[in-house]
C-alpha cells in the first residue's frame, strides 16, 4: 500500500440517518469508495467509541477533497472538521512547486497540501489543529504573496456543523460548505477581483518578483546572454581581464534566481535541479572555464524564464474566464435604477441588463425577451432564446431544475433584447465563479504519468549524483588530468538533469484542463484527463442523456376504414384534460400534426383508469384511450386484427402504446417514445472515430425499449431493466471486463453509478451543485455533442504526454553517454534546455487544440 494515507471520519456524521451497521447505505458508500481509483481500502472500525469510517487512499492519484466529494454523491455527510483552502498566485517551475507542497505538507494540522505549476496552492487541514490565519503567516513565509482574506466571511466554527439532511440535498449542503471554504481564500480569483491576487498592494516577495516586476527573470537572463556575447568578443580582442569581468557579470545575472531557488530547496532539505546547475558552474569556473559557466547559467535562467512565462499563458487562460463576468451591475430598486459592484447583489435583487451586454450574476429572467451567447459558460456555439419565467419566486427555490429557457449566467453575453434578471446566487457562487474554483484546483492534481515521474526522478537524481562522483575519479583509472576528469563529471550533471521531465507532465495537464474549461467542459485534473484519454469503453444513462428525458409521440396508426385525423382528433379530446406526461406527449403530437384542422371535439366525465388509462364522454359515446390490457378486462367489442398486429409491431420497436376505442369502433394505436437526442448517433460514431469501441446504455426502462434506442443511435449494446444499484453493479462488471469505464448521466440520479466508475462525466452541469460536486467531467451545457470533444482533447493531451515524456528522457539517454565520451558543456546545455522548451512548447499546442483535429487523428 504505497504512499497510502487513512481518514477516520466518525460514521453518526458521515451518514447521520443510519443507526444499524448492516444497513446496506454502508454497503453501497463502502463499495462506491473502493471502486475509485486511489482509493485502496474502506472499511468500518468498531470500538469504545462511535463507529468509524476508515478509508485507506494515496494522496497522489486522488485528493482528500475527492474523496469527500465521492461520499457525498453517494449519499453520505463528510465531517466538516477538514478545512479546505485554495490561493491562486504566480505561476512556477515544476522544481519550486515540488519544494513549496513538501514544505506546506509539514506544516503542523496540514492533512494535505499541493501546488501547481499554475500558481495553485490548495490545502486540507484540521481545523482542531490549525487555522486559516496560521496557515497563512506559514505560506507567506514561504516566499509566496497571498490574497487578503475577505472581511464579510467569518471564520468557520472549529467543531463543524450539525448535519440534519441526508440523501440527495447531502451534495447540496456540502456544496454550500465547500463554497465558504473557498471563500476566505479564492474569492479574489474566481469572483469579481477576476484574479488579482498575489500582486499591487500586497507587494510581492515571490521569488520570480523583482525589480523589474514579472519580467525581472526573462531580463536577468537576457542580461546574462548580453555578458557572455560581450565577454566572448573583448576576449577575442585580447582584453581577457575585461572578458573574465563580463563572464563574472552573466554568473550574476545567470544565478541570481537559480541561487535563491537552490538556498530554498536546500533549507527544505531537497537537493533539485538548481543545485546541479550551480555545482556544474561553480566547476567550470574553478577550471577557469568561465565561457562555459556562463552559458550554462544563460541558457538555464533562460529555460527557466521562458518555462515560467509559459505556465503563466496556460493559467492566464483560466484566469480569462473569471474576467468574463462584469464587476458593476443595474439594479432596480424601489422603482429606480442604480448601479452597484456585482458582489454586493443578493438573491431576489432585479438586475437590468441592456442588449449586447455581459450577465453579472447567475439569475431569472422575469421580463423581456432575448437570445444569450452562453458559449463562456457552457461551450454553446448557438445563442439560445430566453424568456420570463411565470413565477419567478418559485423557481427561485431551485435554480438547478430551471428549465434553460428562463435560466442566465453570469459572464454570458446578452443579445439584442432589454431583460430584467432576478438574481438567484451572489457572486462568489454563480456558475462561472465555480468553474474557475473547480478548474483552479484541478490544476494542482497530479496525473498517474506525473505521478510516475516524480518517483522515477526522486530515484534517478541520487544515481547522477553517484555516477558523477565516480566520473570524478576517473583520472585514477585511465591516463588524464583531474581537471579532464571534473570537466567531464560536471558535464554530465548537466546532461542528465532531469528539467524537461519534470515540466513535460504538469505543463500538458495545465494546458489541457485550462483548453477543456474555455470549451465548456470542466475536467477535474490529470487522472480524469489521463483515463478519459486511454479508455475503450463508456457507459451512457437513457433517459435525459441519449433520449430528450421527455415522451414523444412517435407513431399514430389508424385502423382499416379509419382516418388518421380522426383518431388523433378523439385522443386530443380525452387527453388534454390529463396531466399524466404520456397524455401530455399525445397531446403536443396531435396538435402539431393537426395543424390547420378544425378544432376537437370536447370530452367530458374525464375518469382516470389506474395503471391502465383513461376513459371519458366524447360525442355522446364512451372513449376508451389505454393499454392493450385495458381492452381485455373491460366489455366491449376487442381489438380487431390489424389492430392487435400494428400494437405488436410499435411494442417491439420499443413504443409505449395506447389504444383509442370510441364505442365499438377500435379507431387504432398511438406509439409514444422517450426520443433520442438528434446529436446521439453523431456522437456516437464520432466516439467510434476516436477509437471507443463499448458502448453501452445502462437503463431501468424495460429491455426492449433499451435495445430500440440503442440501435437508433448506434451503441454496442444495452442492458435495461435495471434499478439503481444494479447500475452500479454494471459499472463495475463494466471495469472488471473493460479495466477503465467512463460512465455519462446527468449527475444526480446516476451519481452512485458515475462515482463507481473511473471516470464520471455528467451532462448540463452548468447551474447544477450536485453535478459540478460529483462529476470526474462535468459538460456544462446540457448536450451530448461536447463528448466528443472532452475525449478527443484527452486522447490529444495522452499523446502528447507520451511524446513530451519520449523526448526528455530520450534526451538524457542521448546526452549522458555523449558527455561521458566528451560532448562539451555548452552543446549539452544548448540540448538540455533546448528539449525543455520543446516539451512545453509541445504541452501548449493543447490549448489550440479543435475537435475537428482529433476526429481526423
Amino acid at each position: 500500500m504505497v504512499n497510502a494515507e487513512k481518514l477516520r471520519l466518525d460514521l453518526p456524521v458521515v451518514l447521520p440517518e443510519v443507526k444499524d451497521l448492516r444497513d446496506r447505505c454502508i454497503e453501497r458508500l463502502i463499495a462506491t469508495l473502493q471502486g475509485k481509483p486511489g482509493i485502496f481500502e474502506a472499511h468500518v472500525r468498531e470500538g469504545s467509541g462511535p463507529p468509524q469510517l476508515c478509508v485507506h487512499y494515496d494522496p497522489n492519484e486522488i485528493s482528500l477533497n475527492r474523496v469527500r466529494e465521492i461520499a457525498c454523491a453517494t449519499g453520505a455527510h463528510i465531517t466538516d472538521e477538514i478545512g479546505h483552502l485554495l490561493f491562486l498566485v504566480e505561476a512556477m517551475h515544476a522544481r519550486e512547486a515540488r519544494r513549496v507542497s513538501a514544505a506546506l505538507r509539514e506544516l503542523p494540522g496540514v492533512l494535505e497540501a499541493d501546488a501547481g505549476v499554475g500558481g495553485v496552492l490548495r490545502v486540507e487541514f484540521d481545523r482542531k489543529a490549525t487555522t486559516e490565519d496560521n496557515l497563512r503567516k506559514a505560506i507567506a513565509g514561504l516566499g509566496i504573496a497571498l490574497p487578503a482574506p475577505r472581511p464579510e466571511h467569518a471564520h468557520r466554527p472549529a467543531d463543524g456543523h450539525d448535519h440534519e439532511e441526508h440523501g440527495e440535498h447531502a451534495g447540496d449542503e456540502h456544496a454550500a460548505h465547500r463554497d465558504e471554504d473557498h471563500d476566505h481564500a479564492a474569492h479574489d480569483h474566481a469572483g469579481h477581483d477576476h484574479g488579482e491576487h498575489a500582486h499591487g498592494e500586497h507587494g510581492h516577495d515571490h521569488a520570480h518578483g523583482g525589480i523589474f516586476g514579472e519580467r525581472s527573470e526573462l531580463i536577468f537572463a537576457v542580461l546574462a546572454g548580453v555578458a557572455v556575447l560581450a565577454g566572448w568578443l573583448v576576449e577575442r580582442v585580447g582584453l581577457e581581464r575585461v572578458g573574465l569581468g563580463f563572464f563574472i557579470a552573466a554568473y550574476f545575472f545567470g544565478g541570481w534566481y537559480t541561487l535563491r531557488e537552490a538556498i530554498g530547496n536546500i533549507r527544505a532539505r531537497r537537493f533539485e535541479i538548481d543545485t546541479l546547475m550551480l555545482v556544474a558552474a561553480a566547476g567550470a569556473a574553478a577550471l577557469g572555464k568561465w565561457a562555459e559557466g556562463g552559458l550554462l547559467l544563460f541558457l538555464f535562467s533562460l529555460g527557466h524564464s521562458l518555462e515560467h512565462y509559459a505556465m503563466g499563458r496556460a493559467r492566464r487562460a483560466i484566469e480569462a474566464l473569471a474576467k468574463l463576468a462584469p464587476e458593476r451591475a443595474l439594479v432596480r430598486r424601489n422603482g429606480a435604477t442604480e448601479e452597484v459592484d456585482v458582489a454586493s447583489l443578493n438573491p431576489g435583487d432585479i438586475v437590468v441588463v441592456r442588449p449586447n451586454e455581459r450577465m453579472p450574476a447567475d439569475g431569472i429572467v422575469v421580463k423581456g425577451e432575448t437570445s444569450v451567447d452562453q458559449a463562456p459558460v457552457t461551450g454553446e456555439s448557438v445563442p439560445v432564446d430566453k424568456a420570463p419565467v411565470s413565477d419567478a419566486q418559485e423557481a427561485l427555490k431551485d435554480f438547478g431544475r430551471v428549465p434553460a429557457r428562463h435560466r442566465i449566467f453570469a459572464g454570458t453575453i446578452n443579445g439584442a433584447g432589454a431583460v430584467d434578471v432576478m438574481v438567484a446566487r451572489r457572486a462568489a457562487e454563480s456558475t462561472m465563479a465555480r468553474v474557475v474554483r473547480l478548474v483552479t484546483e484541478a490544476e494542482a492534481q497530479r496525473s498517474p504519468t506525473q505521478n510516475f515521474t516524480e518517483k522515477f526522478e526522486r530515484r534517478f537524481v541520487p544515481a547522477v549524483l553517484l555516477l558523477v562522483g565516480a566520473l570524478l575519479f576517473a583520472w585514477v583509472v585511465i591516463d588524464e588530468p583531474f581537471s579532464a576528469s571534473f570537466y567531464r563529471a560536471m558535464a554530465v550533471l548537466v546532461a542528465a538533469s532531469p528539467c524537461a521531465l519534470a515540466i513535460s507532465v504538469p505543463s500538458a495537464v495545465l494546458s489541457g484542463v485550462a483548453r477543456a474549461g474555455r470549451g465548456g467542459v470542466l475536467i477535474k485534473g490529470g487522472a480524469p484527463l489521463e483515463n478519459l484519454g486511454t479508455l475503450t469503453a463508456i457507459a451512457f444513462d437513457k433517459t435525459g442523456t441519449l433520449t430528450e428525458g421527455k415522451p414523444k409521440l412517435t407513431d399514430a396508426v389508424p385502423a382499416q376504414g379509419v382516418q388518421e385525423a380522426e383518431l388523433l382528433a378523439v385522443a386530443l379530446a380525452v387527453e388534454q384534460h390529463s396531466d399524466h406526461p404520456i397524455a401530455a406527449a399525445i397531446v403536443a403530437g396531435a396538435r402539431e400534426r393537426l395543424a390547420g384542422i378544425d378544432d376537437p371535439p370536447e370530452a367530458s366525465a374525464l375518469s382516470s383508469i389506474t395503471g391502465r388509462g383513461v376513459t371519458a364522454q366524447v360525442d355522446g359515446e364512451t372513449v376508451h384511450v389505454g393499454k392493450a390490457q385495458l381492452f381485455a378486462e373491460i366489455e366491449g367489442t376487442r381489438p380487431p386484427p390489424d389492430v392487435v398486429r400494428a400494437n405488436e409491431e410499435l411494442v417491439a420497436q420499443g413504443r409505449t402504446t395506447m389504444l383509442v376505442r370510441k364505442g365499438d369502433r377500435h379507431l387504432g394505436v398511438l406509439g409514444v417514445m422517450d426520443t433520442p437526442r438528434p446529436a446521439a448517433a453523431g456522437v456516437m460514431e464520432a466516439l467510434r472515430d476516436l477509437g471507443i469501441t463499448r458502448m453501452v446504455m445502462i437503463s431501468g426502462d424495460n429491455q426492449r425499449v433499451a435495445d430500440a434506442v440503442a440501435r437508433t443511435v448506434g451503441l454496442t449494446e444495452a442492458r435495461g431493466d435495471l434499478m439503481p444499484e444494479d447500475k452500479v453493479g454494471a459499472i463495475q462488471a463494466l471495469r472488471g471486463e473493460a479495466g477503465k469505464v467512463a460512465m455519462v448521466g446527468d449527475g444526480v440520479n446516476d451519481a452512485p453509478a458515475m462515482a463507481n466508475a473511473t471516470v464520471g462525466i455528467a451532462m448540463g452541469a452548468a447551474g447544477s451543485d450536485v453535478a459540478l460536486e460529483t462529476a470526474d467531467v462535468a459538460l456544462m451545457a446540457d448536450d451530448l455533442a461536447q463528448l466528443p470533444f472532452a475525449v478527443g482533447l484527452s486522447r490529444q493531451t495522452s499523446r502528447i504526454i507520451k511524446q513530451n515524456l519520449w523526448v526528455s528522457l530520450g534526451m538524457v539517454a542521448v546526452l549522458i553517454p555523449a558527455t561521458i565520451f566528451g560532448l562539451n558543456i555548452g552543446v549539452a546545455v544548448l540540448f538540455h534546455e533546448g528539449s525543455t522548451l520543446l516539451v512545453v512548447a509541445n504541452a501548449l499546442r493543447l490549448l489550440a487544440y479543435r475537435e475537428a483535429g482529433a476526429r481526423a487523428a
